[in-house]
């Protein structure tokens, strides 16, 4: 969707820009840090919760601000958030789950932007995790889950083990600020 110079070039701008952060969620009692360095971004009230973890937005920079309306007139659904997540080599990932958070309604558009290496990104069938989908995303790939994806399906970007660069990858997403 974005050819290689200016995915290289955005790759290059954010990981400068963005003020990344390494949350710690609690799992079976236990705190870990997140395999993973992330930010929020979005509209005044546009709060997002996820894992126990709750992000006010920072205002939009004129980076984010005009992918996100290229990303909203390809996806044709408007976006006032985005969560950037930057997986600096094979090590960090984000585990099996479904973006089925209250806040983001019944049936949400959601538009993943990758920038960076190659991933995998995988999707497995909530009543049959036997039934794996998987894609591999490239630098400047726009992938958008709409309708029932959502409530049928998880998602994963896995770990490896291969010696990998690093990726950032922006889901853009409306938040339901009337809740």
């Amino acid at each position: 969707w974005i050819d290689l110079e200016e995915s290289s070039h955005l790759y290059d701008a954010l990981t400068a820009e963005v003020p990344w952060r390494q949350e710690t969620i609690t799992l079976f009692g236990e705190n870990h840090l997140v395999p993973r360095l992330s930010a929020w971004y979005g509209d005044p009230g546009a709060r997002y919760s996820y894992s126990g973890i709750a992000h006010e937005p920072v205002s939009w920079t004129p980076t984010l601000t005009t992918l996100r309306q290229r990303v909203s007139d390809i996806a044709q659904a408007p976006f006032n958030s985005v969560l950037v997540n930057w997986y600096r080599d094979g090590h960090d990932a984000n585990g099996w789950h479904a973006d089925d958070e209250p806040e983001l309604g019944r049936r949400p558009v959601i538009a993943s932007l990758s920038l960076g290496v190659t991933r995998p990104f995988r999707f497995r069938l909530k009543v049959n995790h036997r039934m794996i989908h998987s894609v591999d995303l490239h630098s400047g790939d726009l992938i958008v889950m709409r309708g029932d994806c959502q409530s049928l399906w998880q998602h994963t970007i896995p770990r490896t083990k291969r010696p990998l660069g690093g990726r950032i990858n922006l889901t853009f997403r409306q938040i339901m600020t009337d809740l």
